[in-house]
């Protein structure tokens, strides 16, 4: 348990490096890799399908957990580290490219289908989806649900999201997960309170019967 000397190898053998680079990983966490916000919410997408076909007998979904990632390691990852020498080598992989290719044909064309990135709101906007919180979150202007009654939803209809109605300054006005029945309860709450502070928006008294839009009254010509 005394340290007598330090000498670094002159040559390291493909395999040692390797499994000192893995212990490294191991040791570290997957934190060492080079992930993009993107890339997380891939794999929190990748990670709900995952959970939605649980009980099927054959699930199709990987799992891409930080715990069954860093038992796979050899699988995944050791084909890609030809040029990784020390720590910092690790941000020059291709994480993205690496993890897409545990992903199967067709299974990316059905990623778009059940879990996709972006959601049409009935304004015409394209609004993000954070799939990182759970239930998946959909955070949008109020003004541009109008007339919008059903819950979206993700993974055939199974994962109802939860929206995030916001004011026209982007802060919360109401979080739920049952759009028609804030717009037959709490919206007249939210109406009142609004309409004077944000005049220049739309707040009709029917929103089910009214045009979503993502302008003011002038633009949307609303009254």
């Amino acid at each position: 348990r005394i340290l007598l000397s330090i000498e670094p190898l002159q040559e390291v053998s493909e395999s040692a490096r390797s499994e000192a680079l893995l212990g490294m990983v191991r040791r570290k966490g997957l934190e060492v890799l080079p992930w993009t916000r993107a890339l997380r919410q891939w794999r929190a997408r990748i990670a709900l399908l995952h959970e939605c076909y649980r009980d099927s007998d054959d699930n199709p979904w990987p799992d891409l957990s930080d715990e069954s990632l860093l038992d796979t390691l050899e699988a995944w990852l050791l084909p890609h580290l030809g040029r990784v020498r020390r720590l910092e080598d690790f941000a020059q992989l291709d994480l993205r490219g690496i993890l897409r290719a545990t992903l199967p044909w067709p299974l990316p064309l059905e990623l778009e289908r059940l879990a996709p990135e972006r959601w049409a709101a009935p304004s015409g906007s394209s609004i993000a989806i954070d799939y990182e919180q759970q239930p998946p979150v959909l955070a949008v202007k109020l003004q541009e649900m109008f007339g919008c009654e059903e819950t979206p939803s993700v993974c055939d209809g199974a994962v109802p999201m939860q929206v995030h109605l916001l004011s026209p300054a982007g802060s919360p006005l109401q979080i739920t997960q049952d759009l028609a029945g804030f717009w037959r309860s709490s919206y007249q709450d939210v109406r009142r309170e609004m309409r004077g502070r944000y005049p220049k928006h739309p707040w009709p008294e029917n929103p089910l019967d009214a045009q979503p839009t993502r302008h003011t009254k002038r633009r949307t010509g609303s009254s």
